[in-house]
């Protein structure tokens, strides 16, 4: 816990700077601002539209939400390197549109925790959530050529982002469809787990990643976590799948690794 907790606080004050090198952001990601009223300001968007949206005037999308723009596309930005989303997404000529929320910063420990912890604080997610529900999604499937059902509406992110992702997906389960949950940071309060119990069914279909070296919590919690969501479907519907990667840290590498893949069952 206390190096997950680390993490998080050098990314408040690290990620911010701009690193030395270039940008490495490929020509299928441009940015925009936001206005975001739920969160107290503008918030700006990274968005990565596929090789084929230019040329194909008639073609819909999925959309999958990621948090942590910051660290998504480009390692001019990023904490510790970058997911290399857009690469990855170019090399499987994958047809999906991927929306990056920036992280609030000093804030982002409160935007992406849906429940205070008693020493932490934290706590509105709330907000976060409905600023990409009401706001950022209508925008978003209002300027792109989007398929905007359930099914094809994605979220994700790691760590508190993680966290925050698949609250969103059991708060919305008529928005979203689809979580991509990288170490998640369920250790944060088990109202979490709360919220999933009182589900009558959870319909989402998860993609659970963590490494065995990144807490002592990590992985018990999410065992425990999809152990819960087979109470609520049945397995034989292969809506979650989990990977645990033997001395994988809680760090970008981690995530970048295991991106591929998990694009590759979710969709």
């Amino acid at each position: 816990m206390i190096r997950i907790l680390l993490f998080t606080a050098l990314l408040v004050f690290v990620m911010v700077r701009l690193h030395a090198q270039g940008s490495t952001a490929s020509a299928q990601v441009s940015t925009f601002t936001i206005d975001a009223p739920q969160l107290g300001g503008p918030r700006k968007i990274w968005i990565y539209l596929p090789k084929s949206y230019a040329s194909n005037k008639k073609k819909r999308y999925p959309v999958l939400y990621l948090q942590d723009a910051q660290n998504l596309f480009d390692a001019k930005t990023s904490f510790a390197g970058e997911w290399e989303v857009d690469e990855t997404l170019d090399s499987l000529n994958a047809n999906i549109i991927v929306v990056g929320i920036e992280n609030g910063g000093e804030k982002r420990l409160s935007e992406l925790t849906p429940y205070p912890h008693e020493k932490y604080g934290g706590g509105g997610a709330d907000a976060y959530v409905d600023f990409i529900v009401q706001t950022l999604k209508p925008h978003i499937d209002r300027v792109y050529r989007t398929k905007t059902t359930r099914k094809n509406t994605a979220i994700g992110g790691s760590s508190l982002g993680g966290l925050v992702s698949f609250y969103a997906a059991l708060r919305h389960p008529e928005v979203f469809g689809k979580v991509l949950a990288f170490s998640p940071s369920f250790w944060f309060s088990d109202a979490i787990y709360d919220l999933a119990e009182k589900q009558e069914k959870i319909r989402m279909k998860v993609y659970f990643l963590c490494g065995d070296s990144e807490s002592e919590e990590m992985v018990p919690d999410v065992d425990r976590m999809v152990r819960l969501l087979d109470t609520k479907r049945c397995y034989c519907e292969n809506l979650t799948k989990k990977i645990v990667v033997k001395d994988g840290k809680h760090n970008e590498k981690l995530w970048r690794e295991g991106f591929r893949d998990a694009i590759l069952w979710l969709y």
